[in-house]
């Protein structure tokens, strides 16, 4: 977790296409160098900061865009 705002002041973010003005759940990633790939939540930029490998951030998203990932327990 990456908490200073001088280890992100030269990183160039960039907003979730699914980002909007009414709120929600959205995130901003960017490249990093190493390890690769930060993600900050686009409601709180001064919170804090993840970074995880490319190879890490790659299966992520093949796992959320083919449905990887299973509900939430509703009861």
């Amino acid at each position: 977790m990456i908490n200073s705002k001088s280890q992100t002041a030269d990183i160039r973010w960039v907003v979730s296409s699914y980002s909007n003005d009414h709120g929600g759940d959205c995130v901003e990633v960017a490249l990093a160098g190493t390890p690769g790939i930060a993600v900050r939540d686009t409601k709180d930029r001064t919170g804090g900061t993840a970074r995880v490998s490319a190879q890490a951030w790659t299966a992520f998203l093949g796992a959320a865009t083919t449905g990887g990932f299973a509900p939430a327990d509703a009861s």
